[in-house]
């Protein structure tokens, strides 16, 4: 897989570089690493449950570790970890070869760091199509996060840098009825969406209700058996 992934970076122009602080991918200006140290302050036990997109996948009356979360595009892990830290077990798909090394390169530094390990001890990354995997009706999941990319939808210099390189190897998400009917195959309790503030809706689906906060929104669809 690294190797593939060496290769994807280069056709793409990039380079995926092995340093002494794990992997790293660069145009030879921008930067980009999976670094779950770098949110430590928002894992922390006393404020991660105030995280918007713990409350939207938590359901009441339900101990946390007695979910498993599905993160469909779980991207650099930034996501799956906040929920980790809130005690909830979480499996992640990451299709693109090049994104799922460096999530996994992050998992491995992770689970050396005693501040993390016990996190990521309740992360398991797929390198697969989530969509595949989600409508083999072989996955019986509380909660699917999905987070499909889209273009840049912030004005956030850092989060501007990360898409830039992205984007470079991987086009926004353009099968997104397809990615919502797989997350509803699952026939999870609720399907949690993560869009911008003023974005529309995921394949123009209305949610059951939404979470909002200045830079991002929760669309919950919940389900009967919630």
């Amino acid at each position: 897989m690294l190797e593939q992934a060496k290769q994807q970076a280069e056709s793409a122009g990039l380079a995926l570089v092995e340093t002494s602080n794990g992997l790293v991918l660069t145009d030879g200006i921008m930067e980009l690493a999976a670094d779950f140290s770098r949110m430590i302050s928002r894992v922390n036990p006393n404020k991660v449950h105030q995280e918007l997109l713990v409350k939207a996948a938590k359901i009441k009356g339900t101990p946390t570790g007695d979910l498993l979360v599905v993160d469909a595009t779980a991207g650099l892990g930034e996501d799956s970890l906040l929920l980790a830290a809130a005690g909830l077990r979480v499996l992640m798909f990451e299709r693109d070869p090049l994104i799922a090394t460096l999530l996994e390169d992050a998992l491995v530094r992770g689970a050396r760091d005693p501040r993390l390990a016990p996190l990521v001890s309740r992360m398991e990354l797929r390198k697969e199509d989530s969509i595949a995997a989600l409508s083999s009706g072989d996955i019986s999941a509380s909660v699917v996060l999905l987070d499909p990319m889209f273009p840049a939808r912030t004005k956030s210099a850092s989060v501007k840098k990360k898409f830039q390189l992205i984007h470079a190897f991987e086009a926004p998400c353009t099968d997104e009825a397809e990615l919502l009917a797989a997350a509803e195959a699952a026939k999870p309790r609720r399907i949690v969406i993560k869009r911008p503030p003023k974005g529309p809706f995921l394949a123009e689906r209305k949610p059951s209700y939404s979470l909002a906060g200045k830079a991002v929104r929760y669309d919950v669809l919940t389900f009967a058996a919630e």
